[in-house]
């Protein structure tokens, strides 16, 4: 790849071609500060300094390193905690191969348990305890695989370090707990925020670790899978100035990945002040004020969005408008001249329209404001190097709402040793766009019902599930059979 890179430092002047090694001597001095933009010359994407592998010290001023630790694991609450400590000059040992010995201390095992959940790309641990054995599964891609079964006698060691490590109460056994870390590991010192969820069960406390890689380095709208089409429309809308964009689907859909892309191409499109609300904050993020919502109810949802609206902000995220007090601070800040970010859970793009009307928000103030709702689902995205060719049928292409495309030649999942012989490799999104034109809004002021606003999205504009599904089957991003499982169209 060309070794070639612009950049702009605020006074309209696009400086460059320089190679990455001239702008890293710039990062260490202080020149190149952590909200300027680079591109790189083969991309006509900008993006944030601070997000650029090898300019990562654009992000904080260097700082002592601290001791060492046995395991390079840093305990830690709150955003700041995640990117912005210097590297341990030391990295993890790799850890051992489930098919080998079992580790014979909680730190040892706890150690194994994150290495090769990273290793493996996982999303979240789960620790369960069962009667005789404590089974630790990984869910990658969305699946849910068995990675070992530890000794029973075990489990309240393992449970004690990971207590220790989130900052829980490891005397406070019959309530559930939350907390985070943040975790090092491998020979590339790569660094994983983690949240914990603790809750008591019947055979004992069981334990949930969601991971999140915070390099954050693959958050760009270029990466999340959209069309041509929709990455336009979507990156258009985050340039207004005023008016509510919406993601919508259920958990796990990638709503929060996709709510931190449009923030990163915001700040790099239109530099601005931005302000975020979230429960928990799962990424921090270089040029961005990040509120974390207190469970102690310190930092109460509804007091953070109404000063918020005082802050002078141009962008407003708020993580998820779970009611209506959320939902009517959004609108009255898209009326006002902000931009505002949220995330629904609905099943549609238009679904997202009659859950607010549910919420108690009035039918004109939701046609004033919305401007767009994109509904979203993570497929697998099939292993290139082993996928293997074969021809649609007419009743696959019938189920797609592509009848003529039969006999095309799509792909479906083989196995390698790439993909640890599942067939597929990451996952991709899936799309579905209602961009909220004259005729939607008056379909909204009628209190129109969500299959009368779906029914009404192609016209206007915008795309469906089932035409984004097809369109990624038909490339050989994913297979048939990963489609279907989106649901009947």
């Amino acid at each position: 790849m060309l070794d070639q890179w612009f950049f702009e430092i605020g006074d309209g002047q696009v400086y460059g071609p320089f190679p990455l090694d001239k702008l890293k001597k710039w990062a260490e001095a202080g020149d190149l500060m952590p909200t300027h933009r680079v591109r790189h010359a083969e991309s006509d994407e900008w993006v944030i300094a601070a997000y650029v592998k090898g300019l990562e010290l654009t992000t904080a001023a260097p700082e002592a390193k601290p001791e060492p630790a046995p395991d390079k694991t840093k305990r830690g609450r709150g955003p700041l905690s995640l990117s912005r400590k210097a590297k341990p000059a030391e990295a993890a040992p790799k850890a051992e191969a489930p098919a080998a010995a079992l580790p014979t201390n909680a730190t040892d095992a706890c150690q194994e348990i994150l290495d090769s959940a990273v290793a493996r790309r996982a999303s979240d641990i789960h620790i369960d305890p069962e009667e005789n054995v404590v089974l630790v599964q990984l869910r990658v891609d969305g699946v849910l695989e068995v990675f070992r079964k530890y000794p029973k006698d075990m489990h309240p060691a393992v449970m004690g370090r990971f207590k220790v490590l989130s900052n829980m109460d490891i005397a406070e056994k019959r309530m559930a707990q939350d907390g985070r870390f943040t975790h090092e590991c491998g020979d590339s010192g790569q660094q994983v925020d983690i949240r914990a969820a603790c809750l008591p069960t019947t055979q004992g406390e069981r334990l949930t670790l969601r991971l999140l890689a915070t390099e954050a380095g693959k958050l760009t709208l270029n990466r999340l899978g959209m069309s041509e089409k929709t990455r336009a429309t979507f990156a258009d809308e985050l340039t207004q100035r005023q008016g509510m964009v919406l993601l919508t689907g259920p958990t796990g859909a990638g709503k929060s990945t996709t709510l931190y892309a449009a923030l990163r191409h915001r700040l790099a499109a239109r530099p601005g002040k931005i302000i975020t609300v979230e429960d928990p904050v799962e990424f921090d993020m270089v040029g961005v004020s990040q509120v974390e919502v207190d469970t102690a109810d310190k930092v109460a949802f509804g007091t953070v969005l109404r000063n918020i609206l005082r802050s002078d902000p141009d962008v407003i995220m708020i993580g998820e408008m779970r009611d209506y007090e959320s939902a009517s601070t959004g609108v009255k800040a898209a009326l006002t001249g902000h931009l505002v970010l949220s995330s629904l859970h609905t099943n549609s793009a238009a679904g997202a329209a009659t859950r607010l009307i549910d919420l108690g928000v009035e039918p004109f103030l939701v046609a004033a404001t919305v401007r767009l709702s994109v509904a979203q689902r993570l497929v697998r995205r099939l292993c290139m190097r082993c996928r293997k060719p074969r021809e649609l049928t007419a009743l696959e292409a019938n189920s797609l709402s592509r009848p003529g495309v039969e006999g095309v030649t799509v792909y479906e999942p083989g196995g390698c040793q790439e993909c640890n012989k599942r067939g597929y490799l990451g996952r991709v999104g899936v799309f579905e766009v209602m961009l909220v034109d004259d005729q939607i809004r008056a379909l909204i002021n009628d209190h129109a019902s969500e299959s009368d606003l779906r029914a009404a999205t192609t016209s206007s504009g915008g795309s469906l599930l089932v035409d984004d599904a097809a369109d990624k089957v038909l490339k050989g991003l994913t297979s048939y059979q990963e489609a279907m499982t989106l649901g009947p169209f």
